[in-house]
């Protein structure tokens, strides 16, 4: 293209397009997107942005690479398996080799009610790459309670299912925090919220999982170029492209579906309806989780975060677990197998920790169990 600056050369066959042009590439390099989850539809997302030029990345994520990952999850490899890398910093190292225009802060951690404004600073987007509704629905309370878009998905099985959620209600103060997205829309493009469409989480155990059901790769990656479109058009100021529909795929039967959600929204949804952002201010929150679809505990962090605290001495730690296992640690994490403890089938548990004191103890279901054993090796 002639006459293109050199900052937007690698984006050229983007520019070509009339939709968006060299001010909408502008935009995209000056806007920042929260992305919560780097697994399949996570790492997909951050791809898709980093290479389309959004300009800064925040990638939240509370596990580590695993060798089953990398059926789907584009940004990964075996070396960060065997390097026991988390998926956040991963991710942060791969699109750096990708594209040196695109800021990308990565944070190893559980997305919570105690962080979620912390994280959502300056975000103009939430893009959500979860496999849980508990997060999913704080996701909805921060975007309804502060204007911003989020765009939801999700894959299971070879099916997924993606929609956009612009809330209808009107931003207000965080207490200083600057949570305000750029990007603005009339009253008459507002959309159902999540729990329009979803007012009830599924119980547990009561819907498929990747670890229960599996996963099509291909799944997966058109449910988060869906995402990743809805949120193009809406960094480059094309509202009106916006697709307001539920869409619903299913790769093995060839079936794709679309649901008109305009009559969802309404007065009775218990966030964009009545005002409650009960996930948002942690009265919905559980401390300890059995982690959906997978044989883990997640052990929080026990000093509530607190700002004073200067974080686990992880080689310390490795020291004093020695005698029970075989640990390991790098700068990101300590992880390991113990020798005597295991579960109720005779496998060994497994321990990974993180510096903040957050821990996940796989080989278990059992939160009561695993909290033991967090006190027994770790502390309180």
């Amino acid at each position: 293209m002639p006459g293109l600056p050199d900052d937007l050369l690698r984006y050229h066959r983007q520019v070509l397009l009339p939709s968006i042009g060299e001010a909408g590439q502008k935009r995209l390099l000056a806007s920042h997107a929260l992305i919560v989850g780097c697994g399949a539809l996570g790492a997909m997302i951050a791809d898709l942005l980093a290479r389309a030029g959004v300009g800064t990345l925040t990638i939240v994520d509370r596990d580590i690479v695993d060798l089953t990952n990398l059926q789907r999850q584009v940004l990964f490899d075996e070396a960060d398996v065997k390097a026991g890398i988390p998926k956040a910093e991963a991710a942060k190292a791969r699109i750096a080799s990708i594209n040196r225009d695109v800021t990308v802060h990565a944070h190893v951690d559980d997305f919570n009610h105690r962080n979620a404004l912390q994280y959502a600073q300056g975000a103009d987007i939430i893009l959500d790459g979860l496999d849980n509704f508990q997060t999913r629905y704080l996701l909805n309370d921060l975007a309804v309670r502060f204007a911003l878009p989020y765009i939801y998905g999700g894959a299971v099985g070879t099916t997924g299912m993606s929609m956009a959620i612009l809330p209808a209600a009107v931003a207000e103060a965080a207490d200083g925090r600057d949570v305000r997205s750029s990007i603005l829309w009339k009253p008459e493009q507002a959309t159902p919220c999540l729990r329009c469409v979803f007012p009830d989480a599924p119980p547990p155990g009561a819907s498929p999982t990747c670890d229960t059901a599996g996963i099509l790769g291909p799944a997966a990656a058109i449910i988060a170029s869906h995402q990743a479109t809805q949120a193009l058009k809406l960094l480059t100021g094309n509202n009106d492209a916006l697709d307001r529909s539920l869409l619903s795929i299913d790769l093995w039967t060839n079936r794709i579906r679309r649901f008109d959600l305009r009559a969802a929204r309404g007065p009775d949804c218990p966030c964009c309806g009545a005002g409650r952002f009960e996930h948002l201010e942690g009265a919905a929150a559980s401390e300890a989780i059995h982690l959906c679809g997978r044989d883990a505990v997640q052990i929080p962090p026990p000093r509530g975060e607190a700002a004073d605290f200067p974080g686990l001495d992880l080689e310390q730690i490795a020291i004093r677990l020695a005698p029970h296992g075989e640990f390991s640690r790098n700068r990101f994490l300590l992880r390991g197998t113990f020798a005597n403890e295991r579960n109720e089938n005779g496998e060994p548990l497994e321990l990974t920790l993180f510096p903040n004191g957050r821990a996940i103890i796989r080989g278990t279901d059992r939160v009561e169990s695993a909290r033991s054993l967090y006190a027994r090796y770790v502390g309180n």
